[in-house]
Order: structure tokens, then C-alpha cells, then sequence
């Protein structure tokens, strides 16, 4: 803070130059005595102080830290300072300053934070939609070229068991992956070591391998082979519309095994999802290849939804490195103990093929590849994205296979087909709705009721005024009653 001139009419120090700060100097101190006034000078006399200067006032007072602005404020009604306000000294606009300048830097901030929140959730659904798509369509390419297969190549365990084995090609993708998204230093065996703490402390152990591994590994066969021999009987949108029920096997399961939360709404999706499958069942009569085909489709849904709760309750903390890695483990498991079981039904001509030529290699590798990238969209997309879009990729399957089937295949389906398949997905829809949704729509509500009220209450007393002022205007006057 500058120095301000005080006149000597106003000092009785003469003309000399007081300062504000020599006078915050002097009040620094822990008492000080204000001497009354006895005596005043001509302009051009200094008083000899002894070095020192003093202010006084009229009666004696102590100032203590706290006064010191009321000081300041005194001296600058004296000098005339312009600009001067009461009760804004120095240190207040100082203050005020400071605010001033920082609330344009603070505002900045905030705003670029929320730019980038709101830039991140953009992304993230954006993300979550192609996630949608990829999930969906190869789903629906999966399904198809099965189909397809089946045409030149009727042998279900055998290309269940040869797309399994591609999921030893997981755990190279992720680390592929991490290398390219985050330079990781660590080796491949590094990285396979440390995601084995999965099976426990000391790593992967033979016992542990089979132990952890022998029980997923046959549920993700079953699961696979049920699908495959489903769409033997049926057609592509039946079998993935049956095969959608296995969400509400799920949270049975999740109920019964894990002690899930209770939710009405999704008993009422279970039982939607039952009498689907019962009017599927009933499309074509309770007898041949279409009950057949149903059963099947039922029973894959099923192993399926034993496979995801086990998953959740041994491995329901697991990073995306240990799913990747179990499912590589999963890859090895299938390739050294489910081969024998080809090469039995090979033998017993349960499936029995030719040459090792004769096979549509082209379609079995498309199709595992395609099942290879679902897997991997369906674990990586939860990670990644909301698990909700997850779900909602493998209901459009079902729409997905329909066109599919009605564009390529010329099929007709019957009433009692899309009646079935529609209730299915609406009971797969109800089992989306989160745990919190009732009072998450209680509260929505309430929020339109009291936003109606506000504006009911708002056009109200803007007519009352209009009202008024053309009363005014057509010279009317309104007496209050008392």
C-alpha cells in the first residue's frame, strides 16, 4: 500500500510524511495509549518526537491486532483517500482482490472439468454402443455360420470342442493389448505369473488347475454344445430368443446360491421368461424335433447361468488379466482333457467325418474366430464400459437372427412363435432394471409433481398481475377488506 500526504492542519507533526504503514507499525504493538490533543502547531513547525510519530485521538484507547483495520479506516477518512469506502480497508481489498482474481482462474477449472467429465461419459457411451453392435453382430455372425456348417459338417462336440480351444489365444490378446495401450515392461511369463495369484498364493499348482478349472471347463462345454445341437432342431431366432432366458436362471440361482437381494419385479421376468419357453414348446405341439430343439436350448441356458454364478462366487473380484488368464487356462484344459472325447465318438461313428481335408475349415474358423470375439467384447466391454450395454448386444441377437432368417432362410414364423419370443425379451428387459429402480421412479416422479407445481403456481400469479395492471389501467381500484 502506498503512502498518503497528511496535511498539517490536520497533524500538529508539521509537514512531514506519514505513511499508512508506520502507522500500522505503531499500532502493532500490544497496548498503546492515545494521548488527548493539548496543543496544536503552525504549518511549517515540526514537533520533535524523538524519532517517532504518533496519531492521536480524542480520548485514551486500546487497540489490540483486531482494531487495526478500524485504524486504517480512520486514517483514510482523514487523508480523503479516493475510492474509499467504510468499512473496506486495505486487507479487505486486498481480499477482495485476491477473489476477484482467483474466481476467474477457479471458474476456468471448473468448467474445463466438467468439459472433460461430460467428454468421458460421451466417449464411454459412444464406446458402449459400438460395444453393442460388435456384441450383437457377432453373436448373430456366430449363430448363422453355425447354421451353415451344418449344411456340409454335422458333428455339434466337434466344433464346440475346436472353438473352445481357441480361447487359449485370450491371455495373448490381453497382454498384446496392455503392451500396446500401456507399455508394459514385464515379460509374458511375468505377467502369466502374476495373474496365476488367481488360484492362490503360491501360483497355479497341477491340483489347482484341475481342481479350479475341470468344473468351468466342462459347464462352458455343455453350455456350448446344448446351443450347437438346439439349432440342429430349431432356427436361429428360436434358439437365441430361449437361450436370453438364461438371465432369469441367473438371479434364481444368484437368490438361492448367493443369497441375492429379493426382487418382484424380476420373479414376475422369471415367470415371463417360463411361459415363453412353454408357448415355444407349444408352437409346434409338445412332441418331435421342435420340443426337442427347446429342451435343448433350456438346457443350455441353464448350464450357462450355473457357469455365471459359480464364476461370480469364486471369482467375482477378479481383474481383467485373471479372466483373460483363466479363460487361456480354461483354452489348455479343454485341449488336453475333453480331446479324448471326438476321438471316442469319432471311433463309436457317433460324429464321424473324413479326411482331415474333407472339413469346411473356412467355416470353422470363422465361426470360432467370431465366438472368440464375442467372448472377448463380453469381458473386456464390462471392464471397459457399463455391463448393462453387455445384455442389451445379446438381445439384439434376437431381432439380429430374425431378419436374418426371414431375409435368407424364407422363414415363417407363427403367432405363437412371436408372441413366445417377444414376452421372452421382455423378461429379459425387467431383469435389467437395476435394484434401486422403484425408488429411482418414485422420486422422478416427485420431482415432475413439484416441477408442475412450480410452474402451476408461477403462470398463476403472473395471470393475478396481469390482471392488476389492466384493472389499473382500465381505472378500477381494488380496496383490501379488512
Amino acid at each position: 500500500m502506498g503512502s498518503f500526504p497528511l496535511s498539517s492542519k490536520l497533524c500538529p507533526l508539521g509537514p512531514t510524511m506519514i505513511s499508512t504503514e508506520s502507522v500500522l507499525e505503531s499500532v502493532d504493538q500490544s497496548c498503546i495509549r492515545m494521548e488527548p490533543l493539548m496543543n496544536t502547531h503552525l504549518p511549517g513547525k515540526a514537533a520533535q518526537t524523538g524519532g517517532s510519530c504518533a496519531v492521536f485521538m480524542d480520548g485514551s484507547t486500546k487497540v489490540t491486532a483486531n482494531g487495526v483495520h478500524d485504524i486504517e479506516d480512520r486514517i483514510l477518512r482523514i487523508t480523503g483517500y479516493y475510492g474509499y469506502n467504510p468499512g473496506y480497508s486495505s486487507h479487505r481489498r486486498g481480499d477482495g482482490s485476491e477473489s476477484q482474481a482467483d474466481t476467474p482462474g477457479s471458474e476456468t477449472s471448473e468448467e474445463s472439468r466438467s468439459y472433460q467429465a461430460c467428454t468421458n461419459t460421451a466417449l464411454k457411451v459412444l464406446g458402449g454402443l459400438l460395444l453393442v453392435l460388435g456384441v450383437s453382430s457377432s453373436w448373430v455372425g456366430t449363430t448363422q455360420v453355425v447354421k451353415l456348417t451344418f449344411q456340409s459338417f454335422s458333428c455339434p462336440f466337434f466344433i464346440s470342442w475346436f472353438s473352445s480351444n481357441w480361447n487359449i489365444l485370450f491371455f495373448p490378446i490381453y497382454y498384446s493389448g496392455l503392451v500396446v495401450t500401456t507399455r508394459e515392461k514385464q515379460t509374458p511369463i511375468q505377467k502369466f505369473r502374476e495373474c496365476s495369484k488367481l488360484f492362490g498364493e503360491d501360483g497355479m499348482t497341477l491340483k489347482l488347475f484341475v481342481k479350479r478349472t475341470a468344473p468351468f471347463s466342462i459347464l462352458w462345454t455343455l453350455t456350448n454344445y446344448l446351443y450347437l445341437m438346439a439349432l440342429k432342431k430349431l432356427t436361429a431366432t428360436d434358439v437365441s430368443a430361449l437361450y436370453c432366458c438364461h438371465k432369469a436362471f441367473v438371479f434364481l440361482l444368484s437368490w438361492i446360491v448367493l443369497k441375492d437381494r429379493f426382487m418382484g419385479v424380476r420373479i414376475v421376468a422369471a415367470i415371463m421368461a417360463i411361459t415363453g419357453i412353454v408357448m415355444m414348446a407349444y408352437a409346434d405341439g409338445f412332441h418331435g424335433d421342435s420340443f426337442v430343439g427347446v429342451a435343448l436350448a433350456v438346457g443350455s441356458a441353464s448350464t450357462s447361468a450355473l457357469y455365471k454364478v459359480l464364476f461370480k462366487m469364486f471369482l467375482g473380484s477378479a481383474s481383467l488379466g485373471e479372466v483373460a488368464h483363466f479363460l487361456s487356462t480354461m483354452g489348455f484344459f479343454n485341449l488336453i482333457f475333453i480331446s479324448c472325447v471326438p476321438l471316442i465318438l469319432y471311433f463309436t461313428k457317433v460324429e464321424h467325418w473324413g479326411s482331415l481335408s474333407s472339413l469346411p475349415w473356412g467355416y470353422l474358423c470363422g465361426m470360432a474366430g467370431l465366438w472368440l470375439v464375442f467372448n472377448i467384447l463380453v469381458h473386456v466391454g464390462v471392464v471397459l464400459t457399463y455391463p448393462i450395454l453387455i445384455s442389451i448386444g445379446t438381445l439384439l441377437s434376437v431381432p439380429g437372427n430374425a431378419a436374418v432368417d426371414v431375409l435368407k432362410h424364407e422363414v415363417i414364423f407363427s403367432v405363437v412363435r412371436l408372441a413366445a419370443t417377444c414376452i421372452i425379451c421382455l423378461g429379459f428387459l425387467l431383469l435389467l432394471l437395476p435394484e434401486e429402480w422403484d425408488s429411482v421412479t418414485l422420486r422422478f416422479l416427485a420431482n415432475i409433481a413439484d416441477k408442475k407445481s412450480e410452474e402451476h403456481g408461477e403462470e398463476l400469479t403472473e395471470s393475478s398481475v396481469h390482471t392488476r395492471s389492466r384493472s389499473r389501467a382500465n381505472g378500477a381500484v381494488s380496496i383490501p377488506l379488512a
